[in-house]
């Protein structure tokens, strides 16, 4: 199952990369978010493939056809797709974007896999082999891949490494990093896109990722079974209650990410 989500992911950043490289039109969604070719495209070659090799597992995906919770709600597990999280990035050029491929059983990420085709950095996640990291080329050359168990590194225990939003910074983060300056002697501040702050935790790059701003299902459900997977934790904010899925509302709530 794992090498079929990857391969899936792969092909989606290879033509993604295509309309990248291109001066490709943007347009604009009803709630003013923004969508490209790419995202099309990218969620046409992820639906073919689960859908020729899993035809039994239903999908849901951010550039899908919204089901009603009266459809969902029976579901033991289902495919939870974002064909291309941090679109903004992909529109700014800054290589921070990547495809999100989550399995979601009774509610809880089992298996995720997220591609930055850009950086050409994969990371993998499922309840058997845990999380790891490949760098490298991926699809094709002459460079091997290299395969990394993660976390990369250990905590720091003097220094608070915090991943935030490029695009999404609210006061509510603000004033998390100024508590942690009560406990830590420094406070470092990473800024990066998309599903990378995640990762960026699950490496052990970031020790907290505070998201106190909205997110749906599709942009947290793969990064969430790296981060776990990898020995971290994603709660609901001032909880110890990991983030759920198939929501009747699929708007996340506030979450902290984290390795402590």
């Amino acid at each position: 199952m794992q090498k079929v989500v990857v391969q899936a992911a792969i092909e989606a950043g290879n033509e993604i990369m295509k309309i990248y490289e291109t001066d490709f039109d943007v347009e604009y969604k009803e709630d003013e978010s923004p969508l490209t070719i790419a995202d099309q495209r990218s969620h046409e070659i992820i639906k073919a493939a689960l859908q020729e090799h899993y035809p039994e597992i239903p999908i849901l995906s951010e550039e899908g056809s919204q089901l009603s919770y009266d459809e969902r709600k029976e579901w033991k597990q289902f495919w939870l797709v974002d064909p291309i999280d941090g679109t903004k990035e992909f529109i700014k050029k800054n290589g921070e974007f990547t495809v999100n491929i989550a399995l979601i059983r009774d509610g809880k990420p089992v298996l995720g896999v997220v591609y930055a085709p850009a950086l050409d950095d994969l990371y993998v996640a499922d309840e058997e082999k845990g999380a790891y990291k490949v760098t490298g080329v991926l699809s094709g050359g002459n460079v091997p891949a290299n395969t990394t168990k993660l976390p990369l590194e250990d905590s720091n225990s003097k220094i608070a490494k915090v991943v935030a939003s490029r695009s999404h910074m609210s006061k509510e983060t603000e004033e998390f990093i100024n508590q942690l300056k009560e406990s830590y002697e420094e406070v470092e501040t990473i800024s990066a896109g998309s599903s990378l702050k995640l990762c960026l935790v699950a490496e052990g790059k970031a020790d907290y990722y505070p998201r106190y701003a909205p997110t749906m299902e599709w942009d947290t459900g793969a990064g969430q079974a790296v981060v776990e997977l990898s020995g971290g934790r994603v709660e609901i904010a001032n909880g110890k209650t990991s983030l759920t899925y198939n929501k009747e509302i699929l708007r996340n709530p506030w979450f902290l990410a984290h390795r402590s």
